[in-house]
């Protein structure tokens, strides 16, 4: 366990760009179109002490995930600087490895395996053995069914896949969980069994969350801390009670609306794919 007096993330000046071809309206089809450059993150500054849940709420494209890649290793910034418990995340990226885990929308699975088979190769990988037990345990407390743990992966529901992710975040004892719309996808039933795992998780043991998604609600019932983003921005910093009454809002989605004129569920439309 990385010292105490460490912060969990340190994010200094971070910036990130992405390269697209976008062709310029009324161009004809055959004209090459000019690169130009997305801004996902704008010289972004963020300290996350360890322990507790910390929300990163914003629609597609505000930026949550890329600053989530970023922190777990999948991403070099293009300037600044980021520290996971003190490690550089592009100098020191294995030792941030040692120390952080991640759950995404779409996660990677062997699908041709079982949930069981999925997590001893993971738990494996982290020198884990004999867990078993371990993994029929959170599978359960996630409310996967018993038989469904020695079915192949590609047998499984959607939510039944997301699930397994999850658990097979936890099966590593992260000090520091990463987790990107975990859970987009499942029906509130399952929703509420992945939160509930979530607080009996962080009440457990030392660990700190972060978790990005653009559900409001759920973030307003797990998180301490909220940071609302948009547009590479962080707009937002505070606790959903102190940002409800700064903004004199009664939700989380009120406190967007008066930050951005819009909701987001309106951001979310215009994002979706045509």
């Amino acid at each position: 366990m990385p010292a105490r007096s460490v912060s969990a993330i340190q994010v200094c000046g971070v910036r990130k760009s992405f390269r697209r071809r976008e062709r310029d309206a009324g161009a004809p089809f055959w004209k090459i179109a000019a690169p130009k450059d997305k801004v996902a993150l704008h010289e972004l500054d963020l300290v996350v002490e360890p322990g507790g849940i910390t929300g990163i709420l914003g629609p597609n494209g505000s930026g949550k995930s890329t600053l989530i890649r970023i922190v777990g290793t999948l991403l070099t910034p293009d300037a600044g600087t980021a520290r996971v418990f003190g490690w550089n995340v592009v100098t020191q990226a294995l030792e941030v490895r040692r120390h952080v885990n991640r759950v995404s929308v779409e996660a990677a699975f062997f699908k041709e395996l079982s949930p069981w088979e999925n997590m001893v190769y993971a738990a494996r990988l982290y020198g884990y053995t004999g867990v078993r037990s371990r993994v029929v345990e959170i599978l359960e407390s996630l409310g996967l069914p018993g038989d469904a743990i020695d079915q192949p992966m590609k047998q499984l529901s959607r939510g039944q896949q997301q699930k397994v992710a999850i658990a097979r975040s936890f099966l590593t004892a992260p000090s520091l969980l990463l987790m990107d719309e975990p859970t987009t996808g499942l029906d509130p039933r399952s929703k509420k069994e992945v939160q509930t795992v979530l607080e009996r998780l962080r009440a457990e043991r030392e660990i700190t969350v972060l978790l990005c998604t653009h559900d409001m609600d759920e973030a307003a019932a797990l998180c301490e801390r909220v940071l609302m983003m948009d547009g590479g921005r962080v707009l937002a910093d505070g606790s959903p009670g102190e940002l409800c009454r700064e903004h004199g809002a009664s939700t989380l989605e009120d406190v967007f609306m008066d930050l951005t004129g819009k909701t987001l569920e309106a951001e979310e439309l215009e994002e979706a794919p045509t």
